[in-house]
């Protein structure tokens, strides 16, 4: 019975690598950290100790280059690589393993959305075989969410010995998904965050992350997200989705000019301090103000200036959360349902495409609804579109999707003429994803 003991990282210098390599590690699980010096290899160890407080056994992971790439697959069980989002630099490397790895030895990329097959499609039958994708949610020592994506070659024992290996040995909510670009989470997640990027063009930013902030159901506002991903993330993402996908979302996927300008001047978020992102903190310790950025001038002004007084209804939103459980969130969404005026109207659109959009992947991309509800509860920690739709009702989801002209999906349908909830988690309370807005 085939199972996987050892694991090699590759990129372990990089954020998804060093974190993905701790948790392998603090699983118990023998993990060799490469990169392309060793002392990369070696700074990828130490954010690995530092991310688990130390819980890791000195002797779980030990360094090396790419150098020493042969040494390090000898009995390796689990290959996983996660070197930069580059389809020619992990196919170059694809193909050195292919030629130097075990016939029982499972290779799979972390990639957050390039095509599987098309990443292994110039490789050995055995290596295609095993061959597989593992996308963890940044990041992974917190959030639990995980996509398994084989492609049209990979074995089913090799998807069932990887799935395993997730949910019983490292502790993640594996969520099938077809090979198309970006997957489940990734998909949806960025239609909502570029929607909004898009919008603040218009709206502004501090609008737009007010309007659309923990009060809808997630932990962190859009823009604020953006900023913590990387907005050279965000554009690799959203730039795959525009120009491999073209359905109802197609145009909800073009990158902000005024992004690639930020992008083309450095600015890329919390990891690019000085530069910024949609916020820039200036200044240290007391005398450090947050900033904000106008999109129309690449200019930043005080946030505490330019902050818009926050909609009625947004803080009868809060309100009712606050009361607590199923009936606060129930009572949020009925305050966005019945709410009058612009604002209102330019947040339930987002809601709505929101749901709708997921849902309907629903058959093209995962099997189930639960499949996207799981991987944006779990990955994104958004709360998942059923519990929106329990919480507005399958009726009046309806009808609320026709006024808006979207696509209604038909497990909403069915919800509805059945009268049944739509949201199947009975370990999951439905009103944690509301907390932060309490």
């Amino acid at each position: 019975m085939r199972s996987i003991r050892k694991i090699v990282v590759l990129g372990a210098n990089g954020a998804m690598g060093s974190v993905s390599g701790a948790v392998f590690a603090a699983a118990g699980f023998p993990t060799v950290f490469l990169a392309r010096t060793l002392n990369k290899a070696e700074a990828g160890r130490a954010r690995a100790h530092q991310l688990t407080k130390g819980t890791i056994s000195p002797h779980m992971i030990t360094c090396g280059t790419y150098a020493t790439l042969e040494d390090a697959l000898s009995g390796a069980d689990l290959v996983f690589e996660a070197v930069s989002e580059d389809a020619a630099i992990k196919r170059r490397l694809f193909a050195r393993i292919d030629r130097l790895r075990g016939p029982d030895t499972i290779v799979a990329t972390g990639t957050s959305g390039l095509s599987i097959s098309s990443l292994c499609a110039d490789t050995s039958v055995s290596f295609r075989r095993n061959f597989i994708g593992i996308h963890l949610f940044n990041p992974p020592t917190s959030l639990t969410g995980c996509e398994l994506i084989p492609h049209a070659s990979t074995d089913l024992g090799v998807v069932a010995i990887v799935r395993d290996f997730l949910t019983a040995s490292i502790g993640r909510e594996v969520v099938e998904t077809a090979d198309t670009p970006a997957f489940a989470g990734n998909r949806v997640g960025f239609k909502v965050l570029n929607e909004v990027a898009q919008l603040a063009e218009e709206h502004g930013v501090a609008f737009m992350d007010q309007l659309v902030g923990p009060h809808t159901g997630r932990a962190l506002s859009p823009l604020a997200t953006i900023d913590l991903i990387g907005w050279d993330v965000h554009k690799a993402i959203v730039d795959n989705l525009f120009t491999n996908t073209h359905d109802i979302a197609h145009d909800q996927f073009r990158l902000p000019a005024y992004m690639q300008r930020g992008i083309d001047q450095g600015r890329l978020g919390r990891k690019t301090r000085d530069q910024g992102g949609f916020f820039r903190i200036e200044g240290k310790g007391a005398s450090a103000r947050q900033l904000v950025l106008d999109p129309a001038t690449g200019d930043y002004r005080p946030l505490v200036e330019t902050a818009p007084t926050p909609p009625a209804f947004i803080d009868h939103m809060k309100a009712a959360i606050r009361s607590g459980g199923e009936h606060g969130y129930r009572g949020a969404m009925e305050v966005l349902c019945t709410a009058e005026g612009m604002e209102a109207a330019l947040l339930r659109r987002i809601m709505l495409g929101y749901l709708s959009y997921g849902l309907g992947l629903v058959g093209e991309v995962v099997a189930r609804p639960r499949d996207i509800d799981r991987i944006m509860g779990f990955g994104f920690l958004w709360a998942p579109p059923s519990v929106l739709v329990d919480a507005i009702g399958p009726g009046r989801t309806i009808t609320l999707l026709e006024k808006a002209r979207l696509p209604i999906p038909a497990s909403i349908v069915s919800a509805a003429i059945h009268q049944r909830a739509l949201f199947n988690e009975p370990r999951v309370a439905s009103a944690q994803f509301f907390v932060s807005a309490a």
